[in-house]
């Protein structure tokens, strides 16, 4: 046996081809051994099983024969003469079994559970031997089952019948004990043999056990233990080798890790930078308009309105003279180029004053968005477009913060005029709403609405959009402006983390949303 794992010397193999096949025949000889030794105890277990059905139909004659002769005797009784139809339809039905079980057993089978089994020559003899006491108790019984009236049971033969019955009672039932313990003699006989034969499997399967932990397993084990001392020798180098691995492999985590935090805070600062500049952009574009304003207001403004006192003053001066001179009939022929001039100059004024407030209208700055974007949705509204404004915030409610105030009234501004200008809606409404700890400005409009691009960040892509829609409606300018306009609004609620979406569908209007998160404790505010 020590050949046969020799050769894992020499090709390394940890179970060689010898071993395995060794191994193998051990296993299935160890199998057809059980296996045989399994359909052995099943054979015999079933050939028991059917002598216990024979002995137990066997041992049932007693109690029928008994029965038959208490059947008898109550047939004989005076007291049971009002019975007698009663007591030999019972004594009919307990002999019928009585004798087809005596019949079937002298021939070794039991019809109820089909089964047959082979009787020993000793039981046939004294099946035999009890074949006199069995038709005397026939005959008797089948002559008391011809019995119409009680009166017939003092007949001679009757009373002969019923005396033979009660002789060969006794008789038969002590030939019937005999049967059946011959039959468990011999069970007990069968049983002993198959103990035995199940012991000598035993001691072979123990035997051929054995043989395989002595052939196989010790060697196998002693080749084990060396391959097992090799193997931890290899995972002790290896273990080495692994260390040094995680060294280098966490040496480099750390470098990578510092270059990934380096380069996120490069680009963080970046992002810083952009939201300083665009801020600083934004600021400087509001002080601007703030200035354009002031100088409209304060400057254009006032220059128009002197324009205009200067022009009543001259057409209040020309209609005095013309009072004075009585040759003059008729209107004056610069009296209406007067009115016109007059009504012009008040149509300039009025248009810069509504240029100086949506630069910057003194309502945002002097009583917060609120007021603010109700006069808003009162200026844009025509006979053509209805705006409403709605919000859910109280006028009581502390003033927001300034550059939150410039960015919702900015974003509504170019949501509103866009729609307005470019999307022919017939109704444009405005919502502020505070929900779930987030404020919510909601600006829909029922217009021919639009397709947006994927990402509004990316103004090349929305510019070649509007450009090739330009070459086919001649629009170029006002979708480049509308493009700029979105970029605009998404810019601005980006410099305060605010989320902004935008979704359309041509044909079926346009939704403009920004949600910021909304502090309800008083906030520190600015003078614009």
């Amino acid at each position: 046996m020590s050949d046969v794992f020799s050769n894992n010397n020499k090709n390394h193999q940890v179970i060689p081809f010898r071993f395995t096949r060794l191994y193998v025949t051990m296993l299935v000889t160890l199998a057809v051994l059980l296996t045989i030794g399994q359909g052995v105890t099943q054979w015999r277990l079933r050939a028991v099983q059917n002598e216990l059905f024979i002995i137990r139909y066997a041992a049932l004659q007693r109690h029928q024969s008994q029965q038959i002769v208490k059947q008898a005797l109550q047939i004989a009784d005076p007291g049971e003469q009002t019975k007698l139809a009663t007591n030999i339809a019972e004594l009919r039905r307990v002999f019928d079994t009585f004798e087809r079980y005596h019949l079937e057993g002298r021939e070794g089978r039991v019809s109820d559970q089909n089964i047959t089994i082979q009787l020993s020559d000793t039981i046939r003899q004294m099946y035999r031997d009890v074949s006199p006491e069995f038709e005397a108790i026939q005959s008797s019984a089948r002559r008391m089952m011809r019995l119409q009236r009680f009166e017939e049971v003092s007949q001679p033969d009757v009373q002969a019948s019923l005396q033979l019955m009660l002789t060969n009672e006794k008789p038969f039932l002590q030939e019937i004990d005999a049967i059946v313990r011959e039959y468990t003699a011999q069970l007990r006989r069968e049983l002993n043999q198959m103990q035995t034969i199940e012991l000598y499997l035993y001691m072979f399967t123990i035997v051929v056990l054995l043989g395989i932990g002595l052939l196989i397993f010790r060697p196998a084990a002693r080749k084990l233990k060396q391959t097992l001392a090799q193997l931890i020798a290899a995972e002790a180098r290896m273990t080495s080798a692994n260390k040094k691995l995680l060294s280098a492999n966490k040496s480099l985590k750390e470098t990578r890790q510092k270059l990934f935090e380096a380069t996120k805070q490069q680009y963080q600062k970046e992002i810083d930078e952009q939201k300083i500049r665009t801020s600083y952009l934004i600021a400087g574009q509001e002080e601007e308009r703030k200035r354009l304003s002031r100088e409209l207001h304060d400057g254009l403004g006032q220059m128009l309105t002197a324009i205009k006192l200067q022009i009543e003053g001259l057409e209040a001066a020309l209609a005095r003279n013309r009072a004075q001179t009585p040759e003059a009939n008729g209107p004056a022929p610069y009296a209406k180029n007067l009115g016109t001039l007059k009504n012009l100059i008040t149509q300039t004024i009025q248009e810069t004053r509504t240029i100086s407030n949506n630069l910057m209208p003194t309502v945002l700055s002097d009583f917060g968005v609120i007021p603010a974007l109700k006069m808003l949705a009162e200026n844009d509204r025509s006979e053509a477009i209805d705006v409403t404004f709605e919000t859910n915030l109280t006028p009581d409610m502390p003033r927001l913060n300034r550059d939150l105030e410039i960015m919702l009234y900015r974003v509504t501004q170019e949501a509103v005029s866009n729609a307005v200008r470019h999307a022919q809606p017939s109704h444009v409404h405005i919502g502020l709403f505070e929900k779930d700890s987030y404020l919510h400005l909601i600006v829909t409009d029922d217009g021919r609405g639009f397709k947006p691009t994927s990402k509004l960040q990316r103004q090349k892509e929305t510019d070649d959009l509007h450009e090739a829609r330009s070459q086919a409606n001649g629009t170029r300018e006002s979708n480049r402006r509308v493009s700029q306009g979105l970029h605009n609004m998404q810019e601005r609620a980006k410099l305060l983390n605010a989320k902004f979406k935008i979704s359309s569908v041509p044909g079926k209007g346009t939704k403009v949303q920004v949600s910021i998160p909304y502090h309800t404790q008083p906030i520190h505010h600015d003078t614009y």
